[in-house]
C-alpha cells in the first residue's frame, strides 16, 4: 500500500474532497521522485563520463607538456654548452690581446729607449757643435 492511500485513509474524516486532494499530491511527488530519481542517474552517469574524459584529456596534456618541458631542458642544456664554449672563446681571445698588448707595450718601450738615446746622441753632437762653435767665437773675439 502507498503513501497515497495511508493519506487518503488518515485524513478521509476531514472530508473526502480534502484527502483525495491530499492523496493526490502525494502521488504526484512520488512520481516526481522516481522521475529526478531516474535523471539523477542519468546525470550522475553522464558527468561520470565527463569526469573520465577531463581526466583523460588532463593526462595527455600533462604527457604533452612533460614533453614539451624536456624539450626546453634539452634546448638549454645546448644553450649552455654552445654558450660555455662561446665564453671559453672569448676568453682565450681576451687572453691572446692581452699578450699582444704586452708585446706592443715592449716593443713600444723599447723604440721610446732607443729614441731617447738617438736624440741624446744628437743632443750631445748639437751642444758639442755649439760649444766649438762659442769657443772659436770666443778665440775670434779675444785676438
Amino acid at each position: 500500500m502507498g503513501y497515497a492511500v495511508k493519506i487518503y485513509e488518515a485524513f478521509r474524516d476531514l472530508g473526502e474532497d480534502k484527502a483525495s486532494i491530499l492523496a493526490e499530491f502525494v502521488e504526484y511527488v512520488e512520481s516526481r521522485k522516481s522521475a529526478t530519481s531516474q535523471e539523477l542517474k542519468e546525470t550522475e552517469l553522464k558527468l561520470t563520463k565527463e569526469i573520465e574524459q577531463v581526466r583523460k584529456e588532463l593526462k595527455e596534456t600533462e604527457l604533452r607538456l612533460q614533453r614539451e618541458i624536456e624539450q626546453v631542458r634539452k634546448e638549454l642544456k645546448e644553450t649552455e654548452l654552445r654558450l660555455q664554449q662561446e665564453i671559453e672563446q672569448v676568453r682565450l681571445e681576451v687572453e691572446q690581446v692581452r699578450k699582444e698588448l704586452k708585446e706592443t707595450e715592449l716593443k713600444l718601450t723599447k723604440e721610446i729607449s732607443e729614441t731617447k738615446a738617438t736624440i741624446v746622441k744628437w743632443m750631445f753632437l748639437f751642444w758639442t757643435g755649439q760649444l766649438i762653435a762659442v769657443a772659436g767665437l770666443l778665440k775670434l773675439m779675444l785676438k
